[in-house]
Formats: structure tokens, C-alpha cells, sequence
């Protein structure tokens, strides 16, 4: 029988796992009696040391951290859980007497995400804490949500099989173009989401038609097309992917109107679909293909003119990236050793375990 992995889906369900630091005995007690069980599972720490072992050996949905301890305090722990141990989105909430705007300032900077002053109320103490938890356990189910998105979109690539590591250059390379023309690190994300789920709407294509090995008839064109309308719906789902749904739903459109699904022209396709869609035909280009061999630079060069003069591309778009091409071709390299892509290990998890199989 097939062993299936069990990922982690985040919930709001009870305990709420809580770490308490606090070198002061008498105020980890009246916390513990305050977030009882079974609502809350509480741990405590005397000390940052101890705060820090506890938190590289078990999971926490929110740290209660005193501020002023003696040996490491409380910004200190939060600088280390920051950096040393990459809890970027757990929860802190930093315990203070201090009512001093330099000394708050310096535990935001830190890393502290909320500051509760003492002395406070049971109320004010649990509604803090639920709220924390709240928040973290939504980002996890993003977090989550996300990343099987981008292993689906790997197992479509997988699924066809001749198009080597075309989703992680898309990736890197759209990033890579749009640095190039100055846009900002919230498209320069969408580029690369979009550069892994640009074809996950193939998920809702039959194999039939996929992976037909001879031409496609009309009506199985139709069919294909469908593609950017199904991973549309799919991304859209997540409020952070909404600059990458334009990408996945507008790559094929054509600056003259040709294209599809909607016919959209000029500057009424979406930028960041236009910016996309001129590497996704650099990598159809640059590399092998069953149907064709990798075309070396100058003939790409002379293929995006053609396209252009078609008016099929947005020339000032097709120059900037062929300038990229001529002047800097080492930038559209993927660096050796470079981290894995979106998705990538999940997906390769889900194949070693064999509740997925590429064909």
C-alpha cells in the first residue's frame, strides 16, 4: 500500500502551545494560572539560554517574553530567535514594565511583535496570546497553501517530462529581466511564483491531449487553451498570489491581439504578464525540445525581431531583454548551488514517497 506523507495543515483548533521566559518565578506561575489547560500548553524558561533550547527542539505558537532578565534579555533572545533560528513568524510578545518609547522601539527592532505592560489583566493577557496564535496560525495555513500550489505546478512539468528545469529558469530569469527594468520586490515576486505556476492550469487538461505526441487538432487547441483560465481560478484563490494571477491567465496573449484567452492588445494585457511571456519564449527557444534543438543565440535574436515585426511583442519590452541577452547572456544562468526553487521540495518528497509518479 502506498504510504502517504502527512503535511502539516495549520488550524485554529485547541492547545495553543505557549513558551513563557521569564527570570522571575512569581510571574511565570501567574501567567501558567492564567493560560490554563486545555486550552493552552504552557512551557517555561528561566533564562534566554533555556528560552533558546526549548525553541530549537519543539514548535511554539507564541513566545511570552520578559524583557528585563539578567544575562540575555528579552530583545537579545529576540534577535537570536530571529536570526539564528529563522522564526520569522512566530509570534512574540514582549512582557515590559517600561513605559519608555526608546526602549520599545529597540524590542520592535528586535523582532517583538506585541508588548503586553505590566501589571495587566487575565483579560487583556489571554486576548493578546489568542490573537498571536490567531495570526500565525492563518500564516501558516497560507504557508501551506502556497506550497502545494507550487508542488501541483511541478507535477505538471514532471508530467511532461522534456522541459528539464523550465519552471525554476522562468523563475530565476523573469526576476533576472525584471531587475533589469527597475520593478519592485513585490513583482519581482509575483515573477517568480508566476515562473513556477504559469501552466498549473494543465492540471485540468486531459493526459490525451497533453501529451499527444503528434499535432493537436482545433478542437484540442480550444481544449489547451483552457489552461490559463483553470490555473487563474486556482491562484486567485490566495490574496498574496493576486500580482502573479494576471501572469498565469495573460501569458499567452499577444501585444496585437492575437493571442488568447481573452484577445487582450497593447497596454491592455497585464505588464508583468508581457514581462513573463518574453522569457517563457526565450526558454521555448534556447533550449531542446522534442520537436526542435536548442537555437543558438544569434537565431533567438532573429526570431524576437520577426515576432516583433508581427506585432506580436512590445518592442521597447523585446529590446530591453535582448540587451540583457547580448550584454549580460551569464545573468540568465541559474548559479551553481543555487537554493531549490518554489514547491520543489515538496514535490520531490511526494515523488520519493510514491504518491506521485511523473510520466
Amino acid at each position: 500500500m502506498t504510504e502517504f506523507i502527512h503535511l502539516k495543515v495549520a488550524n485554529s483548533d485547541y492547545p495553543y502551545r505557549v513558551l513563557i521566559v521569564d527570570d522571575d518565578l512569581m510571574h511565570r506561575t501567574l501567567e501558567r494560572e492564567i493560560l490554563q489547560p486545555p486550552k493552552y500548553i504552557v512551557c517555561e524558561a528561566s533564562n534566554g539560554e533555556e528560552a533558546m533550547d526549548y525553541l530549537k527542539r519543539q514548535s511554539f505558537d507564541v513566545v511570552l517574553l520578559d524583557r528585563s532578565m539578567p544575562g540575555m534579555d528579552g530583545d537579545q533572545v529576540c534577535r537570536r530567535l530571529r536570526y539564528e533560528l529563522k522564526l520569522l513568524m512566530l509570534p512574540v510578545i514582549m512582557v515590559t514594565g517600561s513605559n519608555r518609547s526608546d526602549e520599545l522601539q529597540s524590542s520592535l527592532q528586535s523582532g517583538a511583535t506585541d508588548f503586553i505592560r505590566k501589571p495587566y489583566s487575565p483579560v487583556e493577557l489571554t486576548a493578546r496570546v489568542d490573537a498571536a496564535v490567531n495570526y500565525k496560525r492563518r500564516t501558516d495555513q497560507l504557508d501551506d497553501a502556497e506550497s502545494v500550489l507550487f508542488a501541483l505546478a511541478r507535477m505538471v512539468e514532471a508530467k511532461d517530462g522534456t522541459t528539464g528545469d523550465h519552471c525554476t529558469r522562468l523563475s530565476h530569469n523573469s526576476v533576472v529581466f525584471g531587475q533589469r527594468l527597475g520593478l519592485s520586490s513585490d513583482e519581482l515576486l509575483a515573477l517568480r511564483r508566476g515562473g513556477v505556476l504559469h501552466d498549473i492550469g494543465k492540471l485540468g487538461i486531459p493526459d490525451a491531449i497533453l501529451l499527444k505526441p503528434g499535432k493537436l487538432t482545433e478542437v484540442e487547441w480550444q481544449s489547451m487553451h483552457e489552461h490559463t483560465t483553470i490555473g487563474a481560478r486556482l491562484v486567485s484563490s490566495l490574496q498574496s498570489m493576486q500580482l502573479t494571477v494576471p501572469i498565469v491567465y495573460c501569458h499567452h496573449e499577444r501585444w496585437d491581439g492575437s493571442g488568447y484567452p481573452q484577445g487582450l492588445s497593447g497596454e491592455n494585457i497585464p505588464f508583468l504578464a508581457r514581462v513573463f511571456q518574453i522569457v517563457d519564449i526565450y526558454d521555448a527557444l534556447a533550449f531542446q525540445r522534442p520537436y526542435k534543438p536548442a537555437l543558438s543565440q544569434q537565431t533567438i535574436i532573429d526570431i524576437f525581431h520577426d515576432e516583433v515585426k508581427k506585432g506580436w511583442r512590445q518592442p521597447d519590452l523585446v529590446q530591453a531583454f535582448l540587451e540583457l541577452l547580448q550584454n549580460q547572456p551569464e545573468s540568465l544562468q541559474i548559479p551553481m548551488g543555487a537554493a531549490e526553487d518554489l514547491g520543489a521540495s515538496l514535490y520531490h518528497e511526494i515523488a520519493r514517497s510514491g504518491t506521485f509518479a511523473a510520466r
